[in-house]
């Protein structure tokens, strides 16, 4: 067996720039620690958000620190068709071209024209990790999870590579509930096709042509 890679969930949630977050909690305001997360140096903050999109409302949503350079929106595809904005599956920080969102805190808003995306399925991993499991930053892979008769492969899983991080896939909340995870789900990269999903489409359709033959 390959090496085991926790599998964790992430809700919305917001990344906020400085900026943004003193214009709805105030100048010269900080983010107040209430939890470390998985990943060193990353934590959730006590104050939390309204954001607004064409069609609906998600109230109480949760701010990870520390501050960003851009604000961005995580939300799932679930949560994009209750909000009414498009499906744009995006790595973290890539928001060129991205729908937009109100955010609202107390009486204070603003209006962002981009940073509203789905989160693409990821790993972080160290360069010592990625050396064991034969991949590299940016690397696009397969994942096959450990689950009680619901196991299913991910595909499109993009590698993260850094010396600070601590091995973790991270998917969102649809995701997560297409596969019966227990309370410690984890998930084996799985060597097929090169890592190469329009291979396996290929793979697919050849298939139904025998099938059609």
């Amino acid at each position: 067996m390959g090496m085991r890679i926790p599998i964790e969930t992430s809700a919305r949630h917001a990344h906020i720039s400085q900026a943004d977050f003193e214009i709805l909690f105030g100048k010269g305001k900080g983010l107040t620690f209430v939890k470390e997360l998985s990943q060193p140096g990353q934590y959730v903050a006590k104050e939390r958000i309204t954001i607004t999109g064409p069609r609906g409302t998600f109230r109480n949503v949760a701010i990870l620190g520390p501050f960003r350079k851009e604000t961005q929106i995580e939300l799932s595809v679930t949560d994009t068709r209750k909000f009414g904005v498009p499906v744009v599956i995006r790595q973290s920080g890539d928001l060129a071209g991205t729908p937009g969102c109100t955010i609202q805190a107390g009486r204070r808003s603003i209006e962002l024209d981009h940073g509203v995306i789905v989160a693409k399925r990821h790993i972080h991993m160290t360069p010592t990790e990625a050396l064991q499991m034969h991949v590299s930053d940016n690397e696009e892979v397969f994942v096959i999870t450990q689950s009680y008769e619901r196991a299913l492969i991910f595909a499109d899983v993009v590698v993260r590579v850094h010396p600070n991080f601590r091995l973790a896939m991270h998917v969102d909340t649809d995701e997560a509930n297409a596969f019966a995870g227990d309370d410690s789900p984890y998930g084996v990269l799985l060597k097929m096709f090169d890592g190469d999903v329009y291979n396996l489409a290929s793979w697919a359709e050849e298939l139904q042509d025998g099938i059609k033959r």
